[in-house]
This record gives structure tokens, C-alpha cells and sequence, in this order.
């Protein structure tokens, strides 16, 4: 019978979370890595035995972890970033013309094809790749290369390389986002980027065309339709039909539009999710109840999924990185909170219900689908 398994990374480990094509029983390990700040747990598609960490602590720097068997067993890999020649993390390295300083890895992106291929985007903002399974890893300079690079400003998190996303249809072709620099897309695996930010508005900026400067916090895309996507921004939801090079807002109906997370329906290509939250300096839901927020339509028009949420003094975020579904036929949607909890939906929103409390708080959520 198939099933899933949910990786989840907190302020205090991993934890990972199985169960069958249900989803109503769940078995919890963990925590791996116990004490230690895991920003983001991420499986092969390629291979769904192999996984990667992102471990960080202020004092060790960064470390990646790899597992070969689902989670059951770790061990630390090469850990060698490379810029320039050098290796190494916690080091300043010569940017276009200020100094990058490496802190952490906020996303890896294993291959859709290969296992042993992942990519990391890093704070300070920079794009890096692994070709032997993470024993070594070497920037793409392209990215920092193009120009653009003493423009971008950090978010209210750090100048974070936080999204990768790869066009099944194109293998050439990525996207990232960066806070607060905006949307890029290469069409030649790394080597050219340009901005994709064309109706992109935001207030801090005195150029309504700014081309770059846009705080994104995250994008997202149905691999059936990768000329589609969705983009949470700093305020207002977003939708491009061409690839990122133009946007709209599609916020719509929803109570507030600030937020973090957005993801895209297993199977229906029109079918989003976001969690609002009530602002930029209020990060909390808006009146205390716990939301998330389904459009059926592509955007504008957006429901409040709330039964199994609690619905009163409910004062947690959910970060950009912690909401994903899985591919079964009942496509499951999973988000955890900054208050430790991690929510699981076996119908699409339409009803909650936790797999596990009190965690640490969540960092990060990514779904295998098991056959």
C-alpha cells in the first residue's frame, strides 16, 4: 500500500513522520540532530530512500546530512562549499562589490533525475550545486555574477536564497527567490540569470519598476503546467502565465494578503493554498484564527479551510518553507506552525488534523509520496 513520509525541520532537529495512503495514524522519529537548528529536510524524487539536511548552528557553522534509508540512519557529508577556489563556510568572499558572508543553507533541491545532484540556495544570497551526492559543492556564479548583486538588501530573516524550482519540461531552466533581491530564472542550467519581476510593486522601493529589490517569499509551480506560477510576496499574491516574465496579483478576497507559504494542488493545476497572516510586523493569523486559504480558480476568489484548525487565540506563523502536499489520489496538503504544531489534510483542506504537538517550532515541511 502506498503512504507518505513527512520530513519536518525545526529550531531543535528533524523529526519524520510515516503513515499509509490514510493518513490518520502516524508514526513520529526523531528528534535526529537533537538541539541543532535543521532549516530545511528535503528527498531525492530520483530516489526515495535518499534525503538531505540543512544543519546549522551558530558555533559549528553549516553542516549537510544525508541519509540513505529514508531517515533511519545519518551521517554528515563533504560540507565543502567552494566560491572562488576556497573552501569552507563561515567565511567572507568578495562580492561584485561588497563581501558575502556564508551563515546557512536555507533550501536544498535535489535533482529530478538524479540523487546525487542537489542544489542549496544559501544565506548570503547565492545559488550553489553538488554533483557527487554532497560531498563537494560549487556556486553558480552566474547569479551574484549578474550584476544586479550590490542592489539586493536582506529581509527581515537575512539576504536568503530561499526557493529553488525546477521546470520539468526544461532541464535548463530554474528559478529562485531571494529576500529581498526578487524573482531570477536561468534557461541555461546556471551559467546567465536575468530578473523575472515585471509587476512586482512594492512600497519601500521609489521606482514602481524597480528591477530588482522585491521581498518574495515564495514561488511555487504545478510540473504539468511549469509556464504557470504562484508567488507569495511581501503583501499580494501573485500569478505569472509566462514563465516570470510578467506578474499579476490574484490576492483577491483573502482577509489580508502578507504571508508566507503558497503551494499548488497534486492534480489540480488551479487549485492553491497560502496562510495568511495579519502583517508585516504581526505575524500571527488575522483575529487569532487559524486559516489556510483555498483557491480553486487560480487565484481572486479564495475560501478559509478551517474545520479541525483551532479557531480562537491561535497566535503561531507558518514559515515559508513549512507547506507541502503529497501526490495521492486524495491529494494531502501539510503545514507545521512556529508554535511546534504540524497539521496534515487528506482532502485537499476541506479537514484538519494534527499529526504531532509541540514540537520545536517548524522550519521547514516537504511530503515523499511511498509506493
Amino acid at each position: 500500500m502506498s503512504g507518505v513520509r513527512v520530513l519536518v525541520g525545526t529550531r531543535k532537529g528533524a523529526f519524520v513522520a510515516t503513515s499509509d495512503a490514510r493518513r490518520q495514524r502516524w508514526d513520529i522519529s526523531g528528534p535526529h540532530f537533537a538541539g541543532w537548528e535543521i532549516y530545511h529536510v528535503k528527498g531525492s524524487p530520483a530516489d526515495p530512500d535518499r534525503l538531505y539536511a540543512s544543519q546549522t548552528s551558530g558555533w559549528f557553522g553549516q553542516v549537510i546530512q544525508r541519509s540513505n534509508d529514508g531517515g533511519k540512519t545519518w551521517a554528515p557529508v563533504g560540507n565543502q562549499f567552494v566560491y572562488d577556489g576556497v573552501p569552507g563556510t563561515h567565511q567572507w568572499y568578495d562580492g561584485t562589490q561588497h563581501p558575502w558572508e556564508f551563515k546557512r543553507v536555507w533550501h536544498l533541491e535535489p535533482s529530478l533525475t538524479d540523487p546525487d545532484t542537489v542544489y542549496a540556495g544559501v544565506e548570503d544570497a547565492a545559488l550553489f550545486r553538488t554533483t557527487d551526492g554532497g560531498q563537494t559543492w560549487q556556486e553558480l556564479p552566474g547569479l551574484r555574477g549578474h550584476g544586479s548583486g550590490p542592489r539586493w538588501q536582506p529581509g527581515a530573516g537575512g539576504m536568503c536564497l530561499h526557493t529553488i524550482v525546477q521546470d520539468p519540461s526544461h532541464p535548463g531552466r530554474l528559478f529562485i527567490a531571494i529576500s529581498a533581491a526578487g524573482a531570477f530564472r536561468t534557461d541555461d542550467a546556471g551559467k546567465t540569470w536575468r530578473p523575472v519581476n515585471r509587476g512586482l510593486r512594492s512600497e519601500m522601493l521609489p521606482d514602481p519598476k524597480a528591477e530588482v529589490g522585491h521581498c518574495v517569499h515564495r514561488i511555487a509551480m504545478h510540473p504539468s503546467r511549469p509556464g504557470v506560477l504562484f508567488m507569495q510576496k511581501h503583501w499580494d499574491v501573485m500569478r505569472s502565465d509566462d514563465a516570470g516574465d510578467s506578474w499579476h496579483e490574484v490576492s483577491g478576497n483573502l482577509p489580508t494578503d502578507f504571508g508566507f507559504p503558497i503551494d499548488v494542488h497534486a492534480h489540480e493545476r488551479d487549485t492553491i493554498f497560502v496562510v495568511p497572516i495579519k502583517s508585516d510586523s504581526e505575524h500571527f493569523p488575522p483575529d487569532g484564527k487559524l486559516r489556510v486559504y483555498r483557491s480553486r480558480t487560480g487565484g481572486n476568489e479564495w475560501e478559509a479551510l478551517t474545520n479541525g484548525l483551532p479557531q480562537r487565540d491561535c497566535y503561531v506563523n507558518v514559515l515559508r518553507e513549512a507547506m507541502a502536499v503529497d501526490s495521492l489520489d486524495a491529494c494531502g496538503v501539510y503545514f507545521g506552525t512556529t508554535g511546534g504544531q504540524v497539521y496534515a489534510s487528506a482532502d485537499a483542506g476541506d479537514s484538519w488534523a494534527p499529526i504531532v504537538r509541540d514540537l520545536p517550532a517548524v522550519l521547514s515541511v516537504e511530503v515523499q509520496t511511498l509506493e
